[in-house]
Parts: C-alpha cells; structure tokens; sequence
C-alpha cells in the first residue's frame, strides 16, 4: 500500500501561520496535520504502508526531512515529488507518477477525519466521502440501490446528494489511474481551467471502475484558524485517555491545567490555567495567564494573557489581553 499525498498548495486561508511553514505542517495536538492524516490512514489500511509519497512545493529541505520522518514513523519509506505551478488536483497526484502503482491511497492534505471501518481493498476504488447538511461548496457522490457511486458532481447548484467528497481516495490500480491522469493532461481537458481528479474518476467509472463508498464517523477541516482549532479540540477529546499527552520535562508551577490539553516537552506554566483543548508545544512559556481552546506552538511566551479560541504560532513574544487571536510566527505583541 502506498500513500500520496498532494500538499503543494501555500495555504492562503492559514495565514499567518503558513508564512514560514507549510499548512500541513502546523501541529494539531502536537503533531503536524499531515503526521496525524498519514497515521489514521495507516490504522484503516488492512496492509502494511510501502512508501509515502509527498508532493509539495518550493519548500526547504528542513520541511522535506520533516516529512520524510513522518512516513518512517509509520513504517514507510517517504519520497519528494514537486508540484511547480497549481494545475489542478490531476496534476498534483500525476507529480508523483512514479509512485503510482499497486494499491494506492490519495489523500490531500488539508483534512482530518475519524473512521471505524477496515479499508476494503478488493473493490476497485473507494472514495470517503461525509453527509452533509449543505453539499453546494464540495463535490458530492451519487449511488445506486447497490451502495455504489454512479455520478460525481462538482458543487451542484441544486441538490442531488448530501455525500461530499472529503479528499481521500483508494484505488486498487494505481498504474491505471496514472494512465488516467496523463490522459487529462495529454488532451488538454481542463475543468474551470485546471486539470481535475473527478473528469478522471468518470472516465473511470465509464470504463467499468466500480467505486464504493468510505462513510467516515467525523470529517474535520484545516482549512483556517477557527476551523483548526476545532479540529484541535476534537483530537485532543480523542487521546483524552491516551498516555504522554503532558511531558514529563514539562514544568507546571502553581498552575491548574484542565483536561484534555497537550502540552510539550520543556514547556513552563507558572501561575497559569491552561485548558480545557489547549495544545502547548515544546519549550512555551506561559505564566499569569488564563488559556482555553487554543494551539500554541513552540518556544512562545505568553504573559498576563486571557486568551481562548487561539492560534499562536512559535518564538512568538504576546503580553496583554485579548479574547480571540490569530498570531504568527516571531510576532512580538504587547498591549
């Protein structure tokens, strides 16, 4: 089984947390996105994980050996592919070529999800898909009585299915979906002026590819800082009974912490309440400050603060008040 992972995209909507690093990088319950999407695939796939294929922009190789380790910590070997100009998700996954081949997962990098089934890896696809109140932003899948999905329809104006596409996908050939692929690109087919994973995915189906369903438990989206620091709260509710969410180089002095919280290795609360969904990364510094519903990178410090549904990203220096913030890295704040 392989894994790839299209994550080239600069993150526009995270900002000011993707400025000097990826989105997928960004840690939720301290660990990087992307770590915790590659493990909860792992944990549904019935085989062990081949390779992990990451594609990615212009990014450093700091970031690139970070990924790599991240595919050795499921027991994978990790890979580089490079996606230059935003040509659509076809292009992305085709940016990895190589890779694909044999039984093969896509899933882009901007989402989470919680699953309680064993991926099936006799059936010739399988594409995740969550119900929805609202279906008009995502592409949604339509079945047939048989439970398999006969039409893929692009942000439909008018309803026709409640099953969105959430970004992750299982194909037991993955040579044929390459094939697929660089047929798009050969013959110029362009859908709102890109290259798209469902005008393949049709093609596909045409040609007899039976596609099921993969009915998620719970669908959690990266794609801002409300929607992370959600997310961040729905995984630490998660490992709430799972040992080593508190290091034991961690420094709590005088301090009430209210679970579920994270905090990293090094970290110092002096006179603090921190909690409840509170991820704290290694080496922060927080004192006389109340903290709830938050992510706080590494190496920050926070003084005299009372700050909830927050992001703060590292080596950030804040002082003061104030009920909501949004604070990137190496921002020195003081009120």
């Amino acid at each position: 089984m392989k894994i790839i992972v299209p994550m080239a995209g600069m993150g526009k909507r995270m900002r000011p947390h993707t400025l000097t690093v990826p989105k997928p990088l960004v840690p939720i319950a301290g660990k990087p996105i992307v770590q915790r999407l590659v493990e909860d695939i792992a944990k549904v796939c019935a085989e062990p994980i081949e390779e992990v294929a990451f594609i990615i922009g212009d990014f450093g190789k700091e970031v690139e050996n970070r990924l790599l380790k991240i595919a050795e910590s499921v027991g994978a070997r990790g890979t580089i592919s490079y996606q230059d100009k935003p040509l659509g998700t076809a292009h992305a996954i085709l940016c990895a070529k190589e890779s694909l081949e044999g039984n093969v997962v896509v899933a882009f990098a901007d989402t989470l999800f919680k699953a309680d089934f064993t991926l099936d890896t006799s059936a010739d696809g399988t594409i995740w898909v969550q119900q929805v109140e609202d279906p008009r932003p995502f592409g949604v899948v339509k079945l047939n009585d048989s439970g398999e999905i006969t039409d893929f329809v692009e942000k439909p104006e008018h309803f026709v299915s409640d099953l969105a596409i959430i970004g992750i996908y299982y194909f037991k050939d993955g040579a044929y979906l390459r094939e697929e692929l660089q047929y798009l690109l050969d013959n110029n087919i362009l859908d709102k002026g890109e290259f798209q994973l469902t005008n393949a995915l049709e093609n596909m189906k045409n040609k007899g590819t039976r596609f099921i369903p993969g009915k998620i438990s719970e669908w959690l989206d990266c794609g801002n800082k409300d929607a992370t620091v959600y997310t961040n709260q729905r995984y630490l509710s998660y490992l709430q009974d799972s040992d080593g969410l508190i290091s034991q180089t961690a420094r709590i002095n005088n301090s009430v912490v209210i679970p579920p919280v994270f905090i990293g290795e090094n970290a110092i609360l002096d006179n603090a309440v921190v909690g409840p969904y509170v991820s704290v990364g290694n080496g922060t510094q927080i004192s006389d400050s109340v903290i709830s519903n938050s992510i706080v990178q590494e190496n920050t410090v926070i003084k005299f603060a009372n700050i909830t549904n927050s992001m703060l990203g590292s080596f950030v220096n804040y002082k003061g008040t104030q009920a909501d913030l949004s604070l990137g890295d190496y921002n020195a704040l003081k009120e």
